[in-house]
């Protein structure tokens, strides 16, 4: 059986590697937007797929840009990764992408790192960095630039928060675990892959992560589909659920 913190050392590595293959190809790239993140995607990938299955060969992956085996679903140790979170940033040049390392284990996301490569900070459930205090303003709600889900706006009022847009998951993740934020929230449509390391790296760090209903997040399903997700403070919890239930009861 793997070491645990072997295996987010692992993925921490990984992701870290991965992030400066993305900042050189876009360094050097003259190609279209959309050539530009497909080549993202496709680099980025095979070079996580490479390092995991040498180090790992034992172990099942799930990635959003191959082939999904499903064989995985009998296994206990299942790789959730994508090797470019936020590919439309990314091809716009935005600095609010990422890439997402994570291991679940029996569907629990015990393993995670979230490398921001355009400030070359990587953030792993191993060493999360200390929660910085509380802030006593009004919470930043962090939600998508292109996808604003319905419910936020209610969240927004019923706490007195701000909307803050932002790129891909795993940026908006990790804007709670630096204090940027203290809520991130998303309703209506995501995949394993788009939460499972960012909620092992919140979880570590000693966030609170669920579903939107409260309920666990749990990985390596057979339909990958995981559509909605709450990473906050754990202060920030109970009320925001609250808020979320009030929205969806009318």
């Amino acid at each position: 059986m793997n070491d645990l913190a072997a295996d987010a050392a692992l993925a921490a590595a990984v992701a870290r590697e991965a992030g400066g293959l993305l900042r050189s190809i876009m360094a050097a790239a003259t190609c279209p937007p959309a050539e530009l993140g497909q080549r993202g995607d496709e680099e980025a990938n095979a070079l996580i797929l490479a390092r995991l299955r040498a180090a790992r060969p034992g172990d099942f992956i799930l990635s959003e840009e191959a082939e999904d085996d499903q064989a995985r679903c009998a296994a206990r140790r299942v790789w959730i990764i994508d090797p470019l979170d936020g590919t439309r940033d990314y091809a716009d040049r935005l600095g609010d992408y990422a890439v997402h390392v994570g291991l679940a284990v029996d569907g629990v996301p015990v393993v995670g790192a979230v490398t921001l490569p355009a400030s070359g900070v990587t953030f792993s459930s191993l060493h999360p960095p200390a929660l910085p205090p509380l802030s006593t303003r009004p919470p930043r709600i962090v939600i998508s630039r292109t996808r604003p889900p319905p419910v936020a706006d209610a969240v927004a009022k019923a706490l007195g928060g701000e909307l803050v847009p932002m790129g891909s998951a795993g940026f908006k993740a990790m804007a709670v675990l630096s204090g940027d934020a203290e809520i991130y929230l998303h309703a209506g449509g995501q995949y394993e892959w788009d939460n499972c390391a960012p909620a092992a790296v919140a979880i570590a760090a000693g966030l609170h992560a669920s579903r939107i209903d409260g309920a666990p997040l749990v990985y390596n399903c057979a339909d990958p589909l995981l559509p909605d997700v709450l990473i906050c403070r754990a202060e920030w919890a109970a009320p925001t659920l609250s808020a979320i239930a009030d929205f969806a009861t009318g």
